[in-house]
């Protein structure tokens, strides 16, 4: 079975950490005798590539140094940065239909499997009808949102969208509400598995002398950071530990300075992006893993939360916000402790219960690893998705 994904950003070179999820996804789908190519944008003059064995089919469509349209940051923030990028987005939306018409011409695949297709579903589109694929479309929440509050003339496509799919999958409950607000469809949700080698528990050196509480994620207004350092701030009086950050984005700066306005900087440390050995390594000896995600002014939030799957894979205790499809993954006071979001006296009072009471954070641990055993292994994914290609290839 051949199958082209479609795709907004791809690794750029070996050990390029993007989409690590997409990755793992494609790996073993191809491990699982899927012939799995490729669709991405070129990234400021990128040729065709083969990453980690799998093609990569580039299309180039501007100026090289300004092809960086996409993979530094999300498109709509970029887009949303200067009058230039909305340009380009013309251009890459012109190059890549002339590219992929040519390329599903040449090259026959069963499946196409788009992801965020607003708008990518275009060149899926168009690839099916040159080579007479079936098409996937896998919505991850954030487009959905960005169509409802930006760019609302777009809402009619995204019916389309939804309505011309042969399968549309996404990550959550949460997302899948959101989808069948536009078009009322069947929807399968076939989230994301952790993107960090199986080989978890085994004994690593630790990164910080003291005890500490763990964020993982982009500095963005919807990941609820502001919060968390509020809420560190009531904690820090109780309790001596350390709050390790690990991730950079536009509030950093912002961040940075509200942790010294709180006279926290020696107790909050700010690592940026680490290598996956670094983030194992804080994974596996965290006290308490921390994602405070809230709704953000824009109306955006999190459309599942795939470090609370990393995080529970090492049997860590989590608190986070009930906001967006976190609930899928928490289940308060079973997998985790849900607070409200935007609660800075909630927060830290959840996360002081959970450090206090040792039996606790070891009964969360370990439920919410079971539960991402049960519902979120890689196994169980990729058995999701090859059902899905199967069920569309044979009609």
């Amino acid at each position: 079975m051949k199958v082209l994904y479609v795709v907004t950003a791809y690794p750029r070179w070996d050990g390029d950490v993007i989409t690590p999820w997409l990755i793992e996804t494609v790996k073993r789908l191809s491990n699982a005798g899927v012939q799995i190519s490729i669709f991405a944008p070129s990234y400021k003059g990128l040729k065709n590539q083969v990453i980690d064995g799998i093609r990569v089919k580039r299309f180039r469509y501007f100026f090289k140094f300004k092809e960086d349209l996409s993979h530094d940051q999300t498109v709509p923030d970029r887009m949303g940065k200067s009058f230039w990028y909305k340009l380009i987005a013309i251009f890459y939306m012109f190059m890549g239909s002339l590219t992929i018409l040519r390329f599903c011409h040449r090259e026959k695949y069963d499946i196409i499997h788009i992801h965020w297709p607003f708008p990518h579903f275009w060149f899926g589109y168009l690839g099916s009808k040159a080579c007479g694929a079936k098409i996937v479309s896998s919505f991850h929440g954030a487009e959905l949102r960005w169509v409802k509050r930006k760019m609302p003339v777009f809402r009619p496509f995204l019916g389309w969208t939804i309505k011309k799919s042969d399968a549309v999958t996404c990550n959550s409950s949460h997302t899948r509400h959101e989808i069948q607000s536009i078009y009322n469809r069947e929807v399968e949700i076939v989230p994301f598995g952790s993107s960090i080698s199986p080989a978890k528990l085994k004994q690593v050196s630790p990164v910080s002398d003291r005890p500490y509480l763990l964020f993982v994620g982009r500095l963005v207004e919807r990941k609820g950071v502001i919060y968390l350092l509020e809420a560190f701030k009531l904690l820090s009086a109780k309790w001596s530990g350390e709050l390790i950050i690990i991730g950079d984005g536009p509030e950093k700066d912002k961040l940075l300075r509200r942790a010294q306005e709180l006279e926290l900087d020696a107790r909050v440390r700010f690592l940026g992006f680490v290598n996956s050995g670094d983030l194992q390594k804080c994974y596996q000896n965290c006290s308490v893993f921390v994602l405070p995600a809230v709704t953000d002014s824009k109306g955006d939030t999190e459309g599942l939360g795939v470090v609370l799957i990393e995080a529970l894979s090492y049997k860590k205790p989590v608190v986070a916000s009930a906001s967006g499809g976190i609930t899928d993954i928490i289940i308060d006071n079973q997998t985790g402790l849900l607070v409200p979001e935007k609660d800075s006296k909630k927060l830290a009072e959840g996360l002081e219960r959970v450090l206090k009471d040792k039996a606790l954070a070891r009964r969360l641990g370990e439920n919410g690893y079971q539960h991402c055993l049960d519902n979120y292994g890689w196994e169980n994914i990729t058995d999701k998705l090859l059902t899905i290609y199967k069920r569309l290839a044979a009609k």
